[in-house]
């Protein structure tokens, strides 16, 4: 980033490979649709090169990059409504369960997790998907969001319990995904 900053652009292309895919999946994350998460990772790259000038070299690339990711999102949906839901694929990751039963049940597990997620607000989203699926330290999150990481943790605490509280609630309220369940109901049929 700093020979991007001193005027060699040509050195965006490797940040461009080593970045746009965690982008696209902070953004597709965070608001539901890909389509717009492919527009903002484009937006993102632009903005890079209008204000390479403010990069500093002391700071994270990483923690710099976010904070234009997360203005740039924010600057898009402004003059929206927030979306109701996300979309089902948006929160996807890969599915390595082994035997069917087990694949049914932790789909119905994801699924009611991405619905629990659904519930928390927006900040608090944010968190978790940065600490948890993005993988970011809490001192990163903390620099991004201009805290202290005392207060990152304990905001991700939180969250984590709001959103553990949601996703046992809709547990309750649901149907079972049961996989004994559902083997018995697939022999009934």
């Amino acid at each position: 980033m700093t020979a991007v900053r001193d005027g060699d652009v040509a050195k965006l292309g490797p940040l461009f490979e080593r970045y746009h895919v965690a982008l696209f999946d902070f953004l597709s994350r965070m608001t539901g649709d890909r389509t717009a998460a492919e527009d903002l990772v484009q937006d993102i790259f632009v903005r890079i090169l209008k204000y390479r000038a403010t990069y500093r070299d002391g700071g994270s690339f990483e923690t710099w990059l976010f904070r234009i990711a997360r203005n740039t999102r924010a600057d898009h949906f402004r003059a929206r409504q927030p979306l109701e839901a996300l979309a089902a694929e948006a929160l996807d990751r890969p599915d390595l369960g082994p035997e069917p039963m087990r694949r049914l049940e932790a789909d119905c597990e994801r699924a009611r997790l991405k619905q629990a997620l659904l519930q928390l607000r927006e900040d608090k989203r944010e968190l978790i998907v940065l600490a948890r699926y993005r993988g970011m330290k809490h001192e990163q999150i903390a620099e991004l969001l201009g805290i202290e990481t005392g207060a990152v943790k304990v905001r991700i605490h939180r969250a984590l319990r709001e959103l553990r509280d949601a996703f046992l609630q809709l547990s309750d309220g649901e149907p079972s995904c049961d996989a004994k369940r559902s083997t018995r109901t697939l022999q009934i049929i």
